[in-house]
């Protein structure tokens, strides 16, 4: 006889929260948002990662690129750059993320002496940036000569054949500093010689980094940007269960911070065959999350398989049609408190903590809190950051409204056959996504600043300052279909304030 739940499938509309004790030192200042996106032993050792925040963007081609990676670890949060596409573009957009920042940067343009005006301008096109290094052999590791920048030429008054040793400033007039500099050391040399850019060289006088004044500005604006130990932005890749072995090398090459497993459902021997590679090959060096799953069953699978984190939901998604199509799934809050609850069971057993993400159902900001109340460590959110300037998306105007395009992985626009993958032929014989528009909502920093606002304020409410104190003391309550009603403006005529 088939197993049924007593329990109805709950989603996180159905739930609020009752406000605790909150001391003076409660106030949303205060509130840390820190989480860790790797298991641990718990009260013995600290995360590999953790990130600053408890936003990661779903591995998508509508939302997860570059772009959004970079603005998104500028926040604190973390991108999974999408794997529907050839590994070779994907280990790219993972390696501009990794070399974009911010601190000490590897140099992406190099010339020799020998170079033309040309070969400068052409550079310049390619990369984007103004700042060329000159070395003895091109290279950006090679013995530090000279640099270039805009201000040592001028177009319209030289030949395009002119030498770069010509025109270059050479390394006698340079301010620069040492291979064992601090990143403070660096930007006070930086202020006081009222310089734009400063080259960092090792002992025999090659190229490591430079050091650029308006990367001091940007972290200044961003206090909690997330980075790796060379003061790098950190970012996270998407892997399949398909062609993982030639994939996850080369996004460890690029420089992916960690990976996880894109698939609609992760109770399966595919996953535990992706794991089983990174274990092989990589010990407990490189990290990569699991799912996605709805219940203790499917936790406790993907737990001993080893995974680092642990994706929670099915069907919940907004553009995702999984349960339409094939009547499979469970609402997000019961899914998020059964495998919570089958989380803090493995770790009394074991001792090791392994963080879960929640991901779908997210409609409103308050849903996030609730999320994290319920025991999820991070959030994944797809229709959330395709709305931004930073998703790699088109913004078009409908109806006189802005809007951004936004399609789901199991659509026939994105035709990601291998999430949704049982092992059979390739291909995608049907949907499990649409292809859609949300509105457009500006940048990201100005909207995720105002969602973390509304998460904090309503930890103070709770008496609590971290998440972890949030999933331990956090009391909630079902609600009616008329509570939800009351809950909302009711019994009055609204003003139009729009044009206020």
């Amino acid at each position: 006889m088939a197993y049924y739940f007593n329990e109805p499938s709950r989603t996180f509309s159905e739930y609020l929260l009752i406000p605790g004790y909150s001391s003076a030192e409660c106030i949303p200042a205060n509130v840390n948002l820190k989480t860790p996106i790797t298991k641990y032993r718990k009260g013995e050792e600290e995360p590999k990662l953790s990130i600053n925040i408890p936003l990661v963007s779903a591995v998508m081609q509508s939302v997860s690129n570059h772009t959004m990676a970079i603005a998104l670890a500028k926040e604190g949060g973390l991108s999974f750059i999408y794997c529907s596409q050839s590994i070779e573009n994907q280990a790219k957009m993972v390696a501009k993320v990794k070399a974009h920042k911010a601190g000490f940067v590897p140099s992406d343009s190099n010339v020799t002496p020998e170079h033309t005006l040309q070969d400068i301008l052409d550079l310049k096109e390619k990369t984007g940036h103004s700042t060329v290094a000159v070395t003895d052999n091109g290279e950006p590791d090679g013995k530090f000569i000279g640099i270039v920048t805009s201000r040592d030429y001028r177009v319209s008054r030289m030949s395009p054949d002119m030498k770069v040793k010509e025109f270059m400033t050479p390394l006698e007039k340079i301010i620069y500093g040492k291979h064992d500099i601090t990143l403070k050391e660096a930007n006070d040399l930086i202020w006081d010689y009222k310089l734009n850019t400063l080259p960092v060289l090792d002992e025999e006088g090659r190229l490591l980094y430079f050091v650029f004044r308006k990367d001091y500005s940007s972290h200044k604006d961003h206090p909690n940007a997330l980075h790796d130990d060379l003061k790098r932005y950190l970012v996270g890749a998407g892997v399949n269960t398909r062609d993982y072995e030639e994939r996850i090398p080369a996004l460890i090459e690029a420089g992916a911070d960690i990976l996880c497993i894109d698939s609609s459902e992760g109770f399966s021997e595919w996953q535990k065959r992706t794991i089983d590679f990174v274990r092989e090959k990589y010990g407990d060096d490189v990290k990569i999350g699991a799912g996605n799953v709805v219940d203790r069953d499917g936790f406790r699978f993907l737990a001993e398989a080893g995974a680092d984190f642990i994706k929670v939901g099915i069907g919940g998604g907004s553009i995702c049609i999984t349960r339409e199509q094939k009547g499979i799934g469970r609402g997000q809050a019961s899914s998020v408190i059964e495998v919570a609850q089958a989380r803090d069971e493995y770790f009394k057993e074991t001792g090791i903590y392994i963080p879960i993400c929640s991901d779908g159902g997210i409609v409103y900001d308050h849903h996030i809190t609730l999320a994290l109340a319920m025991g999820s460590d991070f959030i994944m959110l797809g229709r959330y950051f395709s709305r931004f300037d930073e998703s790699p998306t088109q913004r078009v105007n409908i109806n006189g409204s802005y809007m951004k395009e936004y399609w789901g992985e199991g659509s026939s626009r994105a035709r990601n056959w291998q999430r949704y993958d049982l092992g059979g032929d390739k291909g995608l014989t049907f949907e499990e996504g649409v292809d859609s528009y949300v509105p457009y909502a500006g940048s990201l920093k100005e909207n995720v600043g105002k969602t973390l606002s509304k998460v904090r304020s309503t930890m103070c409410n709770c008496g609590v300052l971290t998440i972890e104190e949030l999933q331990k003391n956090a009391k909630l309550t079902l609600v009616s279909a008329t509570s939800i009603v009351e809950g909302g403006a009711h019994d009055v005529l609204l003003k139009d304030n729009r044009n206020l």
